[in-house]
This record gives structure tokens, C-alpha cells and sequence, in this order.
């Protein structure tokens, strides 16, 4: 059975590419002390240096705009049900008045 997800935070994932690549400490042996996966942090290691690269903004800025991104996605189907909710009691409360 698989696990859940786990769900990294920003500052976690810049402080695990840097230590791969300012530590100059091998991948793997960072991956194996965060009890990551190692694709996961060359995943990260490589969309810091793609964002680094290209001019478009730094590790955190690369981070952040994905987490962000994430949380107004969950903000936005919140924010939708609740409100359906709002137009079901009103029509509810319009129905009832009458």
C-alpha cells in the first residue's frame, strides 16, 4: 500500500538543492540523509538551475511561485464551494419566504 503524499515546503527544497550544489556533496548521499528519492531532488536540483539559468528568478523564486500557485488553486475550489453553497440557501431562504 502506498504511502501519502508528502508535501515539501519551499525553504526545504532550496536548503536540499544547496547543499547538493554549494556543498558539493554528492546527490545521492544528500537524497539518502533527507530520506528523499533521488529523481526527487534532481528534479529539484534541475528546475533551480532551468530558472537560474534562463534569468527568470532564483531557487526561491521558482519554489515559491509553485507553491503559491498550489495554494490558489485550493483557495479557488474553496472559495467556488462555498459559493454554491451562498446560491443553494439563498434560493433555499427565497423559497421559504414566499
Amino acid at each position: 500500500m502506498k504511502g501519502k503524499r508528502r508535501r515539501f515546503t519551499a525553504e526545504f527544497k532550496e536548503e536540499a538543492v544547496r547543499l547538493v550544489v554549494d556543498g558539493k556533496r554528492p546527490l545521492a548521499r544528500v537524497a539518502r540523509e533527507l530520506g528523499l528519492h533521488e529523481q526527487l531532488l534532481r528534479k529539484w536540483r534541475n528546475a533551480v538551475q532551468r530558472g537560474a539559468g534562463s534569468g527568470n528568478g532564483t531557487q526561491a523564486g521558482y519554489f515559491t511561485q509553485a507553491e503559491e500557485l498550489r495554494r490558489l488553486r485550493a483557495e479557488l475550489a474553496r472559495v467556488k464551494e462555498e459559493r454554491d453553497i451562498l446560491k443553494k440557501a439563498t434560493a433555499f431562504f427565497a423559497r421559504e419566504s414566499h
